[in-house]
């Protein structure tokens, strides 16, 4: 009977890659991915050779899972991202970079995008003074992100910001101070400040087609 390793870390393993589900799991001994080599199953198959769809589809899967929203929530923001200039790949990077709670994730409040969704639902985050209960509102350059100023949001985020491995603040957002935490978005993410190995052209032809 194999280790049981749970639905998440399952995710990174069949990925083949670090999707940081589970926050920094992911930098420990632990991570599904570091533990066992090669693909999933028993007898260790080879897998035969991807089709294009397949491959395409791999990656729309991957952005999905790592900032975890559902189809109909992904095909909204590919929507808004085509009607933008330049290159929509990038574009459809850069608004799913901008979410709320990706942004309390990275500013160290949150060790996972999960955890930061359902600290925004309980009311523990506002932006620009007021409170906002919407994971998915679409940060800008100027707003104001902090913890709400009560006793149980700031130990909630301070645990957060104690714990081990958490990534550094990406150079477009600025971690004004920890106590109490507050950041502050000083413009808008650009593609070197994506961390997810992803090529976001693959999907602008899946979902082109």
């Amino acid at each position: 009977m194999g280790r049981h390793i749970g639905p998440v870390c399952r995710l990174c393993r069949r990925e083949g890659l670090k999707l940081f589900l589970k926050g920094t799991r992911c930098d420990t001994p632990k991570c599904a991915v570091d533990r066992r080599e090669g693909v999933p199953g028993m007898h260790q198959f080879r897998r035969s050779k991807a089709s294009e769809y397949s491959i395409r589809l791999r990656e729309k899967q991957k952005v999905k899972r790592y900032y975890g929203i559902f189809e109909r929530q992904f095909r909204k923001y590919f929507e808004m991202a085509s009607r933008r200039p330049g290159n929509t790949g990038d574009a459809l990077m850069a608004l799913l970079e901008r979410r709320l709670d990706n942004v309390v994730t990275r500013l160290g409040f949150a060790t996972s995008r999960a955890q930061a969704r359902q600290m925004i639902t309980h009311g523990h985050i506002t932006v620009n003074g007021r409170k906002l209960d919407i994971p998915s509102y679409l940060v800008r350059p100027g707003d104001e992100v902090k913890v709400k100023d009560r006793e149980h949001s700031r130990k909630l985020a301070a645990t957060h910001l104690e714990a081990e491995g958490m990534p550094p603040v990406p150079d477009w957002l600025d971690r004004v101070s920890t106590d109490p935490p507050e950041g502050r978005v000083s413009r808008l993410p650009a593609t070197q400040d994506i961390s997810l190995p992803v090529t976001p052209q693959l999907i602008v032809e899946l979902l082109s087609r």
